[in-house]
């Protein structure tokens, strides 16, 4: 297209969907790239998921895990941020489709759209058990363990009492054992003194695992000790153990090898299965593009969508593979640096395109996996850059996933601030961010 000597060529428009690890390191990768960015999220922050279960056991305040998406991008001057909700994408037309009003042009489009939780076909439990994906469930979650005390300290019927002092946790991953562990630190170091007609203490945690350990993703070995960590802070852990009904008042689990039996618990945790986020499947069905079990969209090796290479889909939604020479394509885990790392892809071969050259295929770059048991408490297995494994558990794993995490955290402030938190709960034992404001008793009560 030809421009007069009065009229600028228009730069390319580029839309990111989410402002997840994914959606954040796209726009950051393409910082200096001639290209108009238009950022989209349904909510104004950028969430640190891998602490959520900290703001969810009132360890940390929610600021602390979570940065304005708009101060973020402040210095990014290609960068335009709107707080929507993505209806539909038009990829014959070129159009994001917001929900109630509006649409967004593209010319390339990065889908970072994240994940929700799974109940395996049985979604009428979501009420019962909350899962951990975002701030509000992490107050929902909060609010129930703390009111469930609250329930308990007036509770006069030994059995009743019981039951609300009787914590599941559903699914043992890292999410499961963090959240598993810190409960029985919260029911054993923090509350004990504060009530005056039950004793915290005398809770029971425990963790229900449908596979025969947890931590299915690290080494045997590892997953053994943190088990052993869980017990030795008073979790009861279950493993192939399913779980087969949940109502107001409980859950039925069916052993394997075993009979079923019942838990009366009135606090219930899903911690069990994750799916893609719905706007996957409509993606899918928008570019003739295909999805896994859980909803991912399947792409190309360099991240793009068949026949659409305007479009990348990175993060929890992208069913993507790993291509290192001279090995089998492996499927990529969802898990945080594999979002970042395919951000940047996504960012890379959009820039390829325009200057006209190959694109590359998306190489998994597998630094490790690590999880907190609780206090001094923690499993870590890293691979070095020459291939070689570290693993090592306890203390010294603890410190690592500390100062892990807080080196990771988005901006100074709230490295600060958490450092600052960790230390005074490490030395106290308190946990300051035990403020509710609903109090109604639903869906507590039964």
């Amino acid at each position: 297209m030809q421009h007069g000597p009065d009229v600028p060529a228009r730069r390319t428009r580029v839309v990111i969907v989410g402002c997840g690890f994914g959606g954040l390191e796209a726009a950051r990768a393409l910082r200096d790239a001639p290209v108009d960015i238009t950022l989209v999220d349904r909510t104004n922050h950028h969430l640190f998921q891998p602490l959520l279960y900290q703001v969810a056991t009132a360890g940390l305040s929610a600021p602390a895990i979570a940065a304005p998406v708009r101060h973020l991008f402040r210095k990014q001057s290609n960068v335009t941020t709107l707080l929507g909700e993505v209806a539909s994408i038009d990829a014959q037309q070129h159009l994001v489709h917001l929900a109630g009003d509006g649409a967004l042009p593209y010319d390339h489009l990065v889908v970072s759209a994240g994940a929700t939780h799974s109940y395996f076909g049985r979604d009428d439990w979501a009420p019962l058990a909350p899962g951990l994906k975002t701030l509000d469930d992490a107050f929902e979650i909060r609010r129930r363990v703390l009111l469930a005390f609250e329930a308990a300290e007036k509770e006069s019927d030994p059995a009743r009492r019981s039951d609300w002092l009787t914590f599941v946790v559903i699914g043992g991953g890292p999410t499961g054992v963090e959240m598993a562990g810190t409960l029985a630190e919260i029911a054993r170091h923090t509350l004990p003194g504060e009530f005056r007609r039950i004793d915290p203490a005398s809770a029971r945690v425990l963790l229900v695992e449908g596979s025969p350990r947890v931590l299915q993703a690290m080494p045997e070995d590892l997953s053994r000790r943190a088990a052993q960590q869980l017990k030795k802070l008073g979790v009861e852990v279950r493993t192939d153990s399913r779980v087969t009904s949940i109502d107001a008042r409980g859950l039925a689990v069916h052993p394997a090898g075993g009979a079923p039996y019942r838990i009366p618990s009135r606090c219930i945790v899903w911690a069990a299965g994750v799916a893609a986020s719905p706007l996957g499947r409509q993606l899918a069905q928008a570019t003739g593009t295909q999805v896994d079990r859980a909803g991912r969209v399947l792409v190309e090796p360099d991240l793009s969508l068949p026949g659409h290479p305007e479009i990348s889909v990175v993060g929890d939604l992208a069913a993507a593979r790993s291509f290192v020479p001279g090995r089998e394509p492996a499927p990529v885990p969802g898990v945080s640096p594999a979002a970042k790392q395919m951000g940047r892809l996504a960012a890379t071969n959009l820039l390829h395109r325009l200057a006209g050259e190959a694109t590359e295929a998306f190489r998994y770059r597998d630094y490790g996996n690590l999880a907190t048991i609780g206090r001094n408490a923690a499993v870590v297995d890293l691979t070095m850059p020459w291939g070689r494994h570290v693993k090592f558990s306890g203390y010294p794993a603890w410190l690592f996933w500390l100062f892990a995490h807080i080196w990771f955290l988005i901006g100074f402030r709230n490295r600060i601030v958490v450092l600052f938190d960790w230390a005074a709960a490490y030395w106290s034992h308190q946990r300051y961010a035990r403020v509710v404001t609903d109090i109604a008793p639903a869906p507590l009560d039964g």
